[in-house]
Parts: structure tokens; C-alpha cells; sequence
């Protein structure tokens, strides 16, 4: 299956710890070292200079 947005299937925020049955589209994939984690709007919202200036996520 691959990791598309509104797939039905049970997903947690790598951030705040939100869970969800159906992931929303407005959720965003986070790719590092400690591999693939999905990330709540607001999580998103919250951090977006960082992800985008890909700053290690020790400092958000």
C-alpha cells in the first residue's frame, strides 16, 4: 500500500501524538533518519520554516 493522502488506515502524528482513523490530504510526510512520519496540519502549520529549511528536528 503506498503512503497516499486520505488512504483509510490509522495514522499518529510524529509531532503531537494525534491520532486518526482516516488520515486527512492535509496531512504531510515527514522523511529522516528515524524514517517516514506523518505530521498534523498543525504540526505542520507550527513548523513549516524548519521543514522546509530542512533543520534537524532537534530544533523544532
Amino acid at each position: 500500500m503506498s503512503d497516499t493522502a486520505g488512504v483509510s488506515e490509522p495514522s499518529t502524528c510524529g509531532g503531537c501524538g494525534t491520532g486518526v482513523e482516516d488520515r486527512p490530504a492535509t496531512w504531510s510526510l515527514q522523511v529522516s533518519e528515524r524514517g517516514r512520519q506523518w505530521l498534523c496540519e498543525r504540526c505542520t502549520r507550527d513548523n513549516l520554516r524548519s521543514i522546509e529549511g530542512k533543520l534537524d528536528e532537534a530544533w523544532w
